[in-house]
């Protein structure tokens, strides 16, 4: 009983966890236009270290545990604005130039058809 009962726990826990972060990600806009992706990027940095700190804190202060200091966090000098926005462009303009091949290479496929009947009709 005390088993199902814990599992239970854990799928909601992990339920309102993953249900929190598609509202946060729907809230905060991360899905629109990449300028506004950039910018919430930039406010997380400068929000979430002191934000963990303190929770850490209160943690220590009601539990009476002893939390390690953490390292900071790495400096990345990568551009995911530029490689996310070069992904969608090559899919966008793959998808954008499907159509018109794809009713070349019909034409080419029906072409070749036409000729290799003449061919065996000689």
């Amino acid at each position: 009983m005390v088993a199902r009962v814990w599992s239970l726990m854990r799928f909601l826990i992990k339920g309102s966890v993953a249900g929190g972060a598609v509202y946060l990600v729907y809230d905060q806009d991360l899905l629109g236009p990449s300028d506004k992706s950039q910018a919430a990027l930039r406010k997380a940095e400068e929000v979430v270290p002191p934000a963990m700190y303190q929770f850490s804190q209160y943690v220590c202060k009601q539990t009476g545990l002893q939390i390690p200091q953490l390292p900071p966090a790495p400096k990345l000098n990568f551009s995911f604005r530029d490689s996310w926005n070069s992904g969608i462009v090559t899919v966008m303009s793959a998808l954008s130039v499907a159509p018109s091949k794809a009713c070349h290479y019909s034409r080419k496929g029906w072409d070749y058809i036409k000729e290799r009947a003449k061919e065996h009709s000689k």
